[in-house]
């Protein structure tokens, strides 16, 4: 076994333990590898090993990444191990100009956090005969440096999303402080979860509105237990 597979057994155990502890199913959660700062031959193991959700943080690196692995894969299409296609995940802060970069590539968009932005991806969208899927980022912890609509204004932002035909809002994305507190992470996922089910309550948002983006490396067993349905994961899996 490589260090990899051996890292995302841990990650998968300790997933499975916390869905455990708190009586959920494993196939709830989706787990997005995030490549970040990972070399292309260990993001080729981490899709042989069977990972096909995959999370970037910046543009260009996902330009770069998602050229790279595609040419993998068609190079690899007799190989029985590899998938067909991985989806590719946009976890940063986007900018406006940078929506026509990565519309073609990402399978969701996590990181939505204005009217402005939300606007820009439905009018390229609508060019691009696309209706991309998107979460709305809340900034639960009210750090300023951390992107992120404020909470009170969640509702008000779902209900101008809802009105945009050419994107599918499906959930909500947070992050927790960086800290060792977990009474302080698990306070900020706790108020994520009942966020979305107050969205879904209200009829705020469609029945689409499924899925709740949080929890990385260092705290990704609470975000399980507070309801996650997204883990964004990358150096539990590539560092060491």
């Amino acid at each position: 076994m490589t260090k990899i597979s051996e890292r995302i057994g841990c990650v998968k155990d300790a997933i499975s333990s916390a869905c455990a502890r708190v009586g959920r199913d494993v196939s709830e959660i989706k787990l997005v590898v995030v490549t970040k700062s990972a070399t292309i031959e260990a993001i080729q193991e981490v899709i042989r090993l069977g990972s096909t959700d995959l999370g970037e943080n910046r543009v260009q690196q996902l330009k770069k990444v998602s050229a790279e692995i595609s040419e993998f894969l068609e190079k690899g299409n007799d190989d029985s191990a590899l998938p067909g296609k991985v989806n590719w995940h946009m976890i940063g802060h986007l900018q406006r100009n940078k929506v026509r970069q990565v519309l073609p590539t990402v399978s969701l968009i996590h990181s939505v956090d204005t009217l402005r932005l939300a606007e820009e991806i439905n009018a390229l969208a609508a060019k691009l005969n696309l209706c991309p899927k998107i979460l709305m980022q809340v900034n639960i912890s009210n750090e300023p440096q951390k992107y992120g609509v404020p909470v009170g204004a969640t509702t008000h932002l779902a209900e101008q999303l809802e009105t945009l035909p050419n994107l599918k809002l499906v959930g909500l994305m947070t992050m927790a402080p960086l800290t060792h507190n977990k009474d302080v992470i698990r306070a900020c996922f706790v108020r994520a979860r009942e966020l979305f089910v107050e969205l879904r309550g209200e009829k705020i948002v469609g029945p689409q509105f499924t899925e709740l983006s949080m929890g990385m490396s260092s705290d990704y067993e609470v975000a399980v237990e507070e309801g996650a349905t997204i883990l964004r994961i990358g150096s539990a899996i590539f560092a060491g």
